[in-house]
């Protein structure tokens, strides 16, 4: 089955086309990075201008990668939430009115489902992830843990109660001023920092799997302001410290919770995901701590990030359950409505 995903939840504008879930055929990501830079963060009035503008060029530059046509697609997948209100809009409409043009079936996914399932399409993985497994999304919106025993049967056993290890990456990099996006450019300090300043680790020994953040980041500020001016080695000791706080409390809740459940594969993916270090930690501590019969999946890079290709996987994946005929369901395909407010829960 051949699925093309639209993926417009925040400054990303991306279409992919997916086979059976597992094949890449072709995927276009642009985005308004460049533009939100100005303002140091993203600005969803001018998101959703730039959705506006890059969704047909991105769709035709798709297509066109992929040497097809829309009369090679089964059905078509898109966010409909969390996110930004009007980006999220303009992807969903777009999909809407291809769907009843083209006469597919219409998937709608959640971004954070979505971002699940690129482990199926990691190339570079020989294997696909295993049932049941647990699932760490760590990105600038969301902290938390579920545990899966199919595609469509999972529970939440942790999260966040303030602010998501993305978000504080953020709010840190903000505090040393060092520029939008933060996540990625406080983990090139990092590289170059050492572990100087012992940070706390919040709620890494509770009984429970849920996280906080807020806490690490003010202890961050406080430092910051003991240290002013900082050097340039300060600053990326900074950096490397608090790097290594914020993921020794994931990798603590993680490994303890893959014992717990008995899990068979786990997965880490968002945006936080895209850092080697992580990565690199989590593989340590599963060929350390763990049955070697549990495989690791973290995706690479390009799918790290938001983009189109783990949404038409999770549409492969969520289609008896989730698609709509626009033959037989028009009324609910016209209906549908962007949620920015998405639970991790509701597929």
């Amino acid at each position: 089955m051949i699925i093309l995903g639209i993926e417009t939840s925040c400054d990303e504008t991306s279409a992919a086309i997916i086979g059976d879930g597992i094949e890449i055929i072709s995927y276009t990501i642009t985005s308004s990075i460049e533009i939100q830079n100005k303002y140091g963060g993203v600005v969803p009035e001018v998101a959703a201008r730039r959705q506006t503008e890059y969704i047909i060029p991105v769709l035709e530059e798709t297509f066109t990668k992929a040497k097809m046509t829309k009369n090679n697609i089964d059905a078509i997948a898109v966010t409909i939430g969390p996110g930004l209100m009007g980006p999220l809009l303009i992807g969903l409409e777009t999909t809407k009115t291809l769907s009843y043009i083209w006469q597919k079936p219409l998937i709608p996914i959640n971004h954070l489902i979505g971002h699940i399932h690129s482990a199926w399409l990691d190339e570079g993985s020989p294997t696909k992830p295993q049932f049941p497994l647990l699932a760490l999304i760590a990105s600038g919106g969301h902290t938390e843990l579920l545990v899966m025993k199919s595609h469509t049967d999972l529970t939440k056993i942790g999260s966040t109660q303030d602010d998501a290890v993305g978000e504080a990456f953020d709010k840190v990099a903000r505090a040393l001023d060092l520029g939008y996006p933060g996540g990625p450019i406080l983990e090139k300090h990092a590289d170059n920092g050492d572990m100087t300043h012992n940070f706390p680790r919040p709620m890494i020994t509770s009984s429970d799997y849920n996280f906080s953040y807020s806490g690490l980041k003010t202890a961050v500020v406080h430092e910051l302001q003991k240290h002013q001016p900082l050097t340039d080695q300060e600053r990326d000791d900074i950096c490397a410290s608090f790097r290594e706080a914020a993921f020794d409390v994931l990798i603590a809740k993680t490994m303890r919770a893959a014992k717990e459940y008995d899990v068979k594969s786990i997965l880490i993916t968002g945006g936080v995901a895209a850092s080697r270090y992580l990565k690199d930690l989590m593989t340590k501590a599963v060929q350390s701590g763990l049955n070697d019969q549990i495989s690791l999946h973290v995706p690479p890079l390009k799918l790290a990030t938001d983009n189109a290709t783990y949404i038409a996987a999770a549409g492969y994946f969520l289609f008896d359950k989730l698609a709509l005929d626009p033959h037989k369901d028009l009324d609910k395909i016209l209906s549908l409505e962007p949620n920015p407010n998405l639970t991790s829960l509701e597929i």
